[in-house]
Formats: structure tokens, C-alpha cells, sequence
């Protein structure tokens, strides 16, 4: 393919036009610190409704993983979307690659934008931030939705077999791909149900590559190798907020035992629902399913403002 056009980068700017036409505006805030952290935020603040912020997965970076259920998120939302660093615009010269830190770097972003008080939706790795922030500032934490992320797992989870590579060289090879080969590879692990791959150009799939997988490469890498590090249950706070946990039943890059095993740390304080015939990417296989789910639990007994007269939630 040639290098002067880029299907990648052409859906990219797409998707960056849909963002600042639903009003949103693109905000970069340095933290002083050796850390600078991208954000999509509301061009004009509604002081009527409450603050929600979208954390990201592993992969693409925010706009492409949020795309699906923004536009009706914001009829009841202040919508926050910041890219985690090494994602986007995000960067940080500092050492630091847990999630501790890289949740903190999100609630200075919120703080710099005077939030106060919000709920957060975290995917995947995005949700191992979520669940840091829920436990390090609990008084600015509303409501709490885990998707798909093995937060309650243990380093000797990889040693026991729990996951389809139990390698986690192999796997951070896997979860930041650089051929079409380990890319395929990683949409068999993501998907429930996928069309032949055989079908789809490595052209198209290094394309992908270019434009999402080869910035800051072993930054990201090294945000893997900190996810299990002498991880273990009896370390990990268990949140006090009212928290929804989404699993798709067929994930494959972290096994549904996850979430029950996250939902019995808990306790009665969550509720587990899981998504049938989905996989780890269910907010791509079942966006709808995924919003209502994500409407009920986000907006149930709390006054909200209606969607404007001429639009509609799609429920």
C-alpha cells in the first residue's frame, strides 16, 4: 500500500470530525510533571448534568473504541474521554507503568477541568484504571462499570493455565502487534464470532499497525508486564462504590472466571451481567446490548435531563 494514503488515518480524522461535531473539543494538559495527557471534553459544560468519563482498552486509541456509544451517552452526560498515555496524545518521561499512576494522571485531567464528582465506564485495561481511581479517590467517585478487565487477577493465575498464553512476552507481543500475522491473531482472541481473516488484505492490517501500534511500542509493552506483577486478591482494595460488571461470555483475553471472581471480592456491592455470544470486544459485537446495560445502571435512580425533543436515545 502506498505510504501517501492511509485507510487508518483517513477513519481516524473521521472519527475525530464526528467527536467535535456531537461538541466536543480536543484538550491537552501538561501535568508538570514529565507527563502530558490528551482528552476529549465537552466544548460547553452542562452544570444540570453529571460528569461521566470513558476509559480506554489496550489498542486504537480512544475515538476508536467509544465511537459506538458516545452519541447517546451525551444527551444525559458531561462526557469526559481521555487517552491514557502512550495512547493518542498522551505521553509521559516518567518511569512509572502501573495503573495507579495512570489513573492518577486521569483524575488530574478531570481536576483541571473543575470536575468534582463523576462515574467512569473503564474497558478492558481501561477498566483496571477505573478501578484504581474508585480506590484512590473514593470521594470523587460516583458510580463504577468494569468491563472485561481481570482486576482480580493473580500473578500465579499465568503459571496455572487461566489464559490462552500464559507467556506474557508472547502475550504483550499479541496485545501490541507488529506483523498482520499476530494482529490476526489477536482479533481471534477479541472476537466471538469473526469473518475469515483470509479475506482481509495484510495491506489493510499493516496499515493498522503504522498508525496504532508503532508509537511508544515498548512503552506499551511495559503497561502489560505491570499488570500481573506480584498482583495477588489480598492485596487489592475492594471499591466502595455501586459498581456493574460486564463480561462477554466468550472472552478470550481475560476468562469470565474473572468476573465472578471480581464479583465475589465485592461482594453484594456489584452485579455481574453477562453478555451472551459476545467476546472480549463486546462494545463492538453488541453495542446496543452494551448501552442499555450501561443506561440502566448509570442512570437508575438519579434524576437525568431528557434528550432534546428531536433526538433519541437509542435504548
Amino acid at each position: 500500500m502506498s505510504r501517501c494514503f492511509s485507510f487508518t488515518e483517513a477513519k481516524n480524522w473521521c472519527l475525530k470530525s464526528c467527536f467535535k461535531r456531537l461538541g466536543f473539543r480536543s484538550s491537552v494538559t501538561d501535568l508538570q510533571d514529565g507527563s502530558v495527557m490528551h482528552c476529549w471534553v465537552p466544548k460547553t459544560r452542562n452544570d444540570s448534568k453529571p460528569d461521566l468519563v470513558l476509559i480506554h482498552g489496550l489498542g486504537a486509541n480512544a475515538l476508536w473504541q467509544w465511537t459506538n456509544i458516545i452519541p447517546h451517552m451525551i444527551h444525559y452526560f458531561n462526557v469526559y474521554v481521555p487517552d491514557l498515555l502512550f495512547f493518542g496524545d498522551s505521553f509521559t518521561t516518567r518511569p512509572e507503568r502501573s495503573e495507579s499512576f495512570q489513573a492518577e494522571c486521569v483524575m488530574r485531567v478531570m481536576e483541571a477541568h473543575s470536575v468534582k464528582k463523576l462515574s467512569l465506564v473503564g474497558l478492558s485495561y481501561g477498566g483496571f484504571v477505573g478501578y484504581s481511581m474508585a480506590a484512590q479517590f473514593k470521594e470523587k467517585i460516583g458510580k463504577v462499570v468494569i468491563c472485561c478487565s481481570g482486576v482480580c487477577l493473580e500473578e500465579q493465575d499465568l503459571r496455572d493455565g487461566m489464559f490462552k498464553v500464559s507467556d506474557l512476552e508472547e502475550a504483550s507481543k499479541i496485545l501490541v502487534p507488529q506483523s498482520p500475522e499476530k494482529l490476526k491473531e489477536l482479533m481471534r482472541y477479541t472476537f466471538f464470532k469473526l469473518p475469515p481473516l483470509s479475506l482481509v488484505p495484510s495491506c489493510l492490517l499493516s496499515d493498522y499497525i503504522d498508525a496504532m501500534c508503532t508509537e511508544y511500542l515498548e512503552e506499551k509493552r511495559e503497561l502489560v508486564r505491570a499488570i500481573p506483577q506480584d498482583r495477588k486478591i489480598s492485596n487489592i482494595d475492594k471499591i466502595t462504590q455501586p459498581t456493574l460488571i460486564l463480561w462477554g461470555e466468550h472472552d478470550q483475553i481475560f476468562p469470565l472466571e474473572l468476573g465472578r471472581r471480581l464479583k465475589s471480592h465485592l461482594g453484594d456491592n456489584a452485579q455481574l451481567i453477562v453478555i451472551k455470544k459476545a467476546g472480549h470486544a463486546f462494545n463492538y459485537e453488541k453495542p446496543k446490548e452494551f448501552y442499555k446495560h450501561l443506561k440502566s445502571f448509570l442512570l437508575d435512580s438519579q434524576p437525568s435531563p431528557l434528550p432534546p425533543s428531536n433526538q433519541s436515545a437509542n435504548a
